[in-house]
């Protein structure tokens, strides 16, 4: 596994500690989890959608929460109000819980949360505040420097 050194990037860069830290620490190997399957889309210019297929869980079962740049989606199964009566020859259906973690950019925020046949549609906006938007700045010159022009008569000879 290769490490990626990103201290010759700290001395021209201002305030993306917080992306190298973020790279830094997917360079780890660890079990990424892959229940339950998810899609992340770009709907806009500025809007996401994440969609994470729940069978088997309804909006009770399901919560969201955003808190510092990490949505996290969690998902706890109820008991069987069957009491354990069932037996099961073969269990195909995941009823584990999941705990799933998206890292957001800055600006971004959770628009709606909705859940239709059994997935879990997350829409995401990217909010950019009007002070962080570019704006063209006019150059204006002094006023003692007003360009000056030469005017003067030339004759044909003068010209020769």
């Amino acid at each position: 596994m290769r490490h990626v050194d990103f201290s010759p990037l700290y001395r021209s860069t201002v305030g993306f500690d917080r992306l190298f830290n973020l790279l830094d620490n997917r360079g780890t190997v660890e079990q990424a989890p892959s229940y339950p399957p998810y899609n992340i889309e770009r709907t806009g210019e500025n809007t996401y959608r994440i969609t994470m297929a729940v069978a088997g869980f309804d909006e009770k079962e399901l919560s969201l929460e955003a808190h510092a740049h990490v949505l996290t989606v969690k998902g706890e199964k109820s008991e069987e109000e069957a009491g354990g009566q069932s037996e099961y020859l073969y269990r195909g259906i995941a009823k584990r819980a999941f705990e799933r973690r998206f890292q957001l950019a800055d600006h971004v925020e959770v628009q709606s949360a909705s859940l239709k046949n059994g997935l879990l549609h997350i829409d995401l906006l990217r909010n950019i505040p009007e002070a962080m938007k570019p704006r063209r700045i006019a150059i204006a010159a002094e006023a003692g420097d007003t360009a000056k022009t030469i005017e003067a008569q030339v004759t044909p000879q003068q010209v020769n």
